[in-house]
């Protein structure tokens, strides 16, 4: 295990002195010892795969709003698909590239400066965030869904809408620092490592899909096709809700291990095995919840043959084409088929529950860690799964170990 950090480090709070740093407003609170500098190291997006490291001007909190040091950063393969691609992210109201636009959502770090008016939580505090802070005004919003904010996108590169998804319409945590709004940070546990922490908006995600969206109670069979780090942490979740069985599919039989470790009571590797005889099997009228991870046309199909009658197809993944898929099984057999988009409802927070609460090792499923400076080579890893790398982790300071630990 990487070193861990505590809640406080004693050098933030043995200075207690509210500094006027680099910000022009008085109500600012920052950090006087180590200082908040006026610039700081950014991973900046120019053409479609070109990632440059520069120097950005140290962002100032609003109301409502923390500075956050970022201590680590976790690759998501969203993040892979908006460097290449650029989508799901918008700036300025279309694709990223060139508008000096930071990616990186799954990140942990300490609070740097409060913005006028904060009190919720104080500088030195260790805590990781969620993607997105909704506008609070459209109709999603106020449901709770401000993953699915009706302003996403749509304030062109301006915050005052109230609406920013960090990494996709507003600067990541590729960077030395980031603003967040206060009610997409969450404390980190004394006991619980910066690596750890990244992982909890991937936990969360898993758990929107599955609670929050899905409806999951103890009892109910729950498959997940695909062990990637959302399906592993489905899997973990699922299993730490009380759900009964739960069964994981994939080829890669490293990853399926993971699996049977974070709770998974069965696994099929699907090159070795028929999926939908062991979901009989098992559950005698197919499952009641199914966690589609592929994004593949074939692996879709495959999930509406072995959801039960009334059941549930959660959709995780990002197709690159249109599927053509069984929608006649579908409406014959009352089966309800939802996407979900990050981490809403404020998942986040009772996935860290979940993981405080040890009901879990989410750190299964973190490989490797590299520096800021080498995200090029840990990007490198992630894309092309160098060692078996599933969720690769940037450092911005403290110990970094290149590879934490390889999948047996």
């Amino acid at each position: 295990m990487i070193s861990k950090g505590c809640n406080r480090s004693s050098d933030w709070l043995a200075n207690k002195d509210r500094l006027k740093m680099v910000f022009p407003d008085e109500t600012i609170t920052a950090a006087k010892s180590p200082p908040v500098p006026s610039t700081m190291r950014a991973w900046i997006l120019g053409g479609p795969g070109e990632l440059k490291l520069g120097e950005k001007p140290v962002p100032t909190p609003k109301r409502g709003e923390v500075l956050v040091r970022i201590d680590a950063v976790a690759i998501c393969a969203t993040d892979l698909e908006i460097i290449d691609h650029g989508t799901p992210a918008m700036i300025q109201g279309g694709l990223p590239f060139n508008k000096n636009f930071t990616p990186g959502h799954e990140y942990m770090g300490t609070i740097a400066a409060l913005g006028p008016s904060v009190d919720e939580y104080q500088v030195g505090e260790r805590v990781t965030v969620e993607i997105h802070a909704g506008c609070a005004q459209c109709k999603r919003c106020r449901q709770g869904m401000y993953t699915s904010c009706h302003n996403y996108g749509l304030n062109y590169g301006s915050v005052d809408k109230g609406h920013r998804a960090n990494g996709f319409t507003t600067d990541g945590g590729f960077a030395e620092y980031a603003i967040n709004n206060i009610n997409t940070v969450t404390p980190v546990p004394d006991d619980m490592s910066d690596e750890e922490a990244t992982l909890v908006v991937t936990a969360g995600t898993s758990m929107y899909g599955l609670t929050e969206l899905g409806g999951l109670v103890a009892g109910e069979s729950v498959v997940v096709m695909g062990p990637g780090p959302i399906g592993l942490l489905a899997v973990a979740v699922a299993n730490a809700l009380g759900a009964y069985p739960v069964i994981l599919s994939g080829t890669r039989d490293a990853r399926l291990r993971i699996g049977s470790q974070l709770g998974a009571d069965r696994v099929v590797n699907i090159t070795n095995e028929n999926l939908a005889s062991v979901v009989m099997e098992m559950t005698g009228r197919g499952a009641d919840y199914v966690i589609e991870c592929a994004g593949a046309c074939a692996s879709i199909n495959d999930a509406v043959k072995i959801t039960n009658r009334g059941g549930k197809i959660c959709l995780a993944a990002f197709p690159h084409e249109p599927i053509v898929a069984d929608i006649g099984s579908v409406v014959k057999n009352n089966i309800y088929l939802y996407g979900i988009r990050g981490e809403g409802k404020s998942a986040t927070r009772r996935a860290m529950a979940l993981m405080a609460a040890k009901r879990f090792d989410a750190t299964l499923i973190h490989t490797h860690s590299f520096s800021l400076s080498d995200l090029p080579t840990a990007i490198h890893y992630a894309r092309n799964r160098i060692d078996d790398a599933i969720k690769v982790v940037v450092k911005t300071r403290g110990v970094v170990e290149t590879a934490r630990k390889r999948v047996a």
